[in-house]
């Protein structure tokens, strides 16, 4: 069973995803499935963070030091965008 998304999860990567960056904005590709998904600039800085950490708390941190952003806005965007990211097999929560 997958643990539940919230904003003390890991996430990791799945290892068949291909990422792309075009002017600041994105393309995941899931080799396995054919999912393509894109990211605006944002997003796309989230997903670089992702690349370098597992941890959310770890993007939250960071996202709320780059953006002018409060931290109740930053954590309910970031848990649609994770858990959209899980649901089309781009990455899975681990714990």
């Amino acid at each position: 069973m997958t643990p539940k998304l919230t904003l003390n999860s890991q996430v990791k990567i799945h290892k068949e995803v291909l990422f792309q960056e075009l002017q600041g904005e994105s393309v995941l590709l899931n080799l396995t499935t054919g999912v393509y998904f894109g990211l605006d600039s944002i997003s796309t800085r989230i997903w670089q963070l992702m690349q370098q950490y597992e941890a959310v708390p770890r993007f939250m941190e960071i996202m709320l030091q780059e953006y002018d952003v409060t931290e109740e806005k930053l954590g309910a965007d970031l848990l649609n965008l994770v858990g959209q990211m899980e649901m089309q097999g781009l990455l899975v929560i681990v714990g």
